[in-house]
């Protein structure tokens, strides 16, 4: 590793290589492995209310496509830098942050899939330690904590519908919802996870590699589901719409299914494979269907944050994360396992947010 010189702050001294790792989107695709590559370039030093972090666990995301294909900005041309989420340690800090060196903080920013990045003092949260649990707060327990408490209505005795809900994201909309006094039906996609699903308070699990979402609801739940929380698109929103109750309502936090390969730009013109008219479904049920993304709600971010982490301290949540640990191509440790770990996300193996971990090794 080059040492070749140093960065003092008021707090003490850390040894910082001149240069860093960092994965950059060469050109815009969904193919992640295709389109990225690994690149060498110099670390930056912060401004005065800057901190500069050095990454220890990065978050993968089904978005993570979305940002390589340009879809979330079309105005930004490659190369650029990718990737949401962090945590690391503060190496080092402007005169006027007010975030320590030494300290562990968790944040979300384009582009932080490398080993040292510099952030608004501002933005960070502070952690206690490195656990990876308090990544999964900053993307996907924030879509689903704001996502529910602005258009979920969540009352005891109703229905809640969480599909791919044992990924990062669904496994904080199934306890969100159960700890509202809710009846939670989660989809999946093999025994183990249905297993994991009622571990966490699902009252219903729905393998649909053995069972029909839409079988499985019109039998059982005649009257129709009240809210569903919806991240993967074509057959499995067909299905909530045929069987949403009257008033109920549909949350789209996503459309996973249509991700990979989808030629757009623009999340607009995206394909969307449907049997159901929608518009009518929708009015026969005077039913709702309402999207969410993230960024438009950053100004409870902070709110939610706190209340995740209160939480999760009390042991009143359950937080899982997924290193890769006995998969073919894991465990995800150094940023080239980055691909491995979107790619197994796309599999539908994991069990809880997808984390890779940066070694020593990983810097230059």
């Amino acid at each position: 590793m080059d040492y070749s010189y140093t960065q003092v702050d008021r707090m003490g001294s850390r040894l910082i290589p001149v240069k860093m790792r960092q994965i950059i989107a060469k050109k815009l695709g969904s193919n992640f492995r295709d389109v990225t590559e690994i690149v060498e370039t110099a670390v930056p030093s912060p401004g005065p209310n800057e901190i500069l972090v050095k990454n220890r666990f990065l978050g993968i995301n089904a978005s993570d496509i979305n940002y390589t294909s340009g879809r979330y900005d079309p105005t930004r041309k490659p190369p650029f830098p990718v990737g949401f989420e962090a945590i690391g340690e503060v190496v080092t800090a402007g005169p006027e942050a007010k975030t320590k060196v030494g300290q562990n903080v968790v944040y979300s920013k384009f582009g932080c899939f490398k080993d040292y990045e510099v952030v608004d003092d501002k933005s960070v949260m502070p952690i206690p330690t490195s656990d990876p649990a308090y990544l999964t707060f900053m993307v996907s327990g924030l879509t689903a904590s704001i996502a529910l408490e602005k258009n979920g209505d969540l009352l005891p005795g109703k229905t809640v519908l969480v599909t791919a809900a044992a990924g990062g994201t669904g496994q904080f909309a199934v306890q969100i919802a159960k700890q509202a006094g809710c009846h939670v039906i989660g989809t999946c996609s093999n025994d183990d996870k249905a297993q994991f699903l009622k571990s966490i308070g699902c009252d219903r699990t729905v393998n649909y590699k053995k069972e029909n979402l839409t079988d499985v609801l019109s039998k059982e739940y005649p009257k129709g589901v009240d809210v569903v929380y919806e991240s993967v698109g074509n057959e499995m929103l067909d299905a909530a719409v045929k069987n949403l109750a009257i008033f109920g309502r549909i949350i789209v936090i996503g459309s996973i299914s249509n991700y990979e390969g989808a030629k757009s730009e623009d999340f607009s013109t995206m394909e969307h494979s449907s049997k159901v008219n929608i518009p009518l479904s929708l009015l026969a049920k005077s039913g709702s269907l309402i999207g969410f993304f993230l960024p438009h709600g950053r100004k409870e971010s902070s709110r939610h944050l706190q209340l995740l982490t209160s939480q999760y301290l009390q042991g009143k949540l359950k937080v899982f994360t997924d290193k890769g640990v006995g998969v073919p191509t894991g465990p995800f440790i150094g940023l080239d396992k980055v691909v491995d770990a979107v790619e197994y996300m796309y599999s539908r193996g994991n069990v809880g947010k997808v984390v890779v971990e940066l070694n020593e090794k990983s810097a230059l």
